[in-house]
């Protein structure tokens, strides 16, 4: 810190006990180790030596100079030093020669009490206000001046006000700050499936942080408040919380003697779509219960065997059963001509079944009508590939694709003959050969003959019909 030039030694309250003629004043000299050296005033009388007023010599203490003041502004201190001496010759002796009762005490005084120039003291800057990125750091400046310097090298300051200072060359208190580029959230995978088939579940993806350099970093070094969401409430719609069943069937299933009646049961969501029978919590309800129709007594009844298999592998296919007309008398059965049940409602032979699903596979329409009735034509029909939904697919096998387009009515074009041309002439072949038939009145009555020269073709076809 810079200080102002000190000011002069401030006097001494204590002179020396000397005898003196005029103004009692000392001049000082500092020595090379920094003790202000006082000597004896030029003008100083030194008592006569051959006087004998005072047989025994005495001493006393007496100031021989000062320390270098502890500042050169803002009121320092300084030592004051002290030395015994001879009273008549003022020479310096042993200090133990002097009484230590009478010792001076104040060893230190204040010195260069002028106040010291202001100045601006600059504290640490802050940490950058944000880990990565531009952000910003600030630091304190405070106007102060030293008001007192203390000997073990400390100050005593204050704050003063900043225009005492300048505010021209104040230091700045704000500055910019990056410590690193910051590192992104990158989502690296599509929402999963929702994880039940039915109800409120979760979906998940996977996000990442990714520095500047496309290096995956631990999540800390990205804004967790930017992250993007790795888990998501799906709704796939009510679970069913029981098992739905239809009301029983009204009728028995045998007119006569034991039967059974049927209701269906049916695991559902929302009421509408089937789920897998496992889904449904506690025991299926029965679909099959016991009926009396009372004994049977030369009744006639259908009997009806197993169903046969499905005639498809897989999709829409055909089952059938056998039925057969019985005559039953208390149990005792056989079977009669299936005539004599005609008045009972016959159950069903075939009904359709579904084994499994088909996956992809090719589906076509009818044919189109042929573009020409003869002389060769072609038809069309629409080929797609569909999965079990019936939605476009593109998994079918390029070499099994039906064909869309063939040829049709390859037989050549035949001349319309008028339904009610034919022969009203016995002998129209004689026409013909002698070729009359370029007459209007043969031609007329002799129509098929005539036109089967022209029209050998439709002459047949003539007469097939006929």
């Amino acid at each position: 810190m810079a200080h102002s030039t000190p000011e002069p030694d401030a006097p001494s309250d204590i002179q020396p006990l000397v005898q003196t003629i005029g103004p009692s004043h000392s001049s000082e000299e500092v020595t090379s180790n920094g003790i202000i050296k006082e000597e004896l005033h030029p003008n100083q009388v030194l008592p006569d030596p051959s006087s004998n007023s005072d047989p025994w010599p005495t001493y006393t203490w007496t100031k021989s100079g000062r320390r270098e003041c502890s500042t050169t502004c803002g009121t320092g201190r300084r030592q004051v030093l002290w030395e015994c001496v001879e009273k008549d010759s003022q020479a310096t002796v042993p200090a133990d020669l002097c009484d230590p009762a009478l010792e001076p005490t104040n060893r230190e005084e204040n010195c260069n009490t002028q106040s010291c120039p202001p100045y601006w003291d600059v504290g640490e800057w802050s940490e950058c206000s944000r880990s990565c990125g531009p952000g910003t750091q600030r630091r304190q400046v405070i106007c102060r001046q030293v008001t007192h310097a203390h000997a073990n090298g400390t100050e005593t300051s204050v704050t003063v006000a900043p225009e005492l200072c300048g505010t021209s060359d104040r230091p700045v208190t704000k500055s910019t700050c990056q410590l690193k580029i910051c590192s992104q959230w990158e989502i690296q995978s599509e929402w999963s499936p929702c994880s039940v088939p039915c109800g409120v579940g979760q979906r998940s993806r996977e996000v990442v942080c990714v520095s500047n350099q496309g290096d995956e970093e631990e999540d800390e070094e990205c804004n967790m408040n930017l992250k993007p969401d790795t888990l998501q409430n799906c709704d796939m719609g009510a679970c069913a919380s029981s098992w739905f069943s239809s009301l029983w069937s009204q009728r028995c299933s045998a007119e006569c003697g034991r039967g059974n009646r049927t209701r269906t049961t049916v695991c559902l969501i929302d009421h509408v779509t089937d789920l897998p029978l496992e889904s449904c919590e506690g025991e299926r309800p029965p679909e099959v219960t016991l009926c009396d129709s009372g004994p049977c007594q030369n009744r006639l009844e259908w009997y009806t065997g197993p169903w046969g298999q499905c005639s498809a592998e897989c999709g829409n296919g055909t089952q059938t059963r056998s039925v057969a007309c019985i005559f039953n008398n208390n149990g005792h059965m056989k079977v009669v001509d299936q005539l004599k049940c005609s008045s009972l409602s016959q159950p069903i032979t075939a009904q359709p079944c579904r084994l499994k699903p088909c996956g992809v596979q090719w589906y076509i329409t009818e044919w189109s009508a042929c573009s020409r009735s003869c002389s060769g034509g072609y038809r069309v029909r629409e080929v797609r590939c569909l999965a079990d939904n019936i939605v476009p697919s593109d998994r079918c096998d390029p070499s099994l694709t039906p064909e869309s387009r063939e040829e049709c009515n390859k037989q050549p074009c035949l001349a319309e003959i008028n339904p009610s041309c034919g022969d009203q002439y016995h002998n129209c072949m004689v026409v013909v050969q002698a070729r009359l038939c370029i007459y209007p009145y043969y031609r007329s009555v002799c129509c098929a003959s005539c036109s089967q020269k022209t029209y050998p073709n439709a002459f047949q076809k003539n007469h097939i019909r006929r």
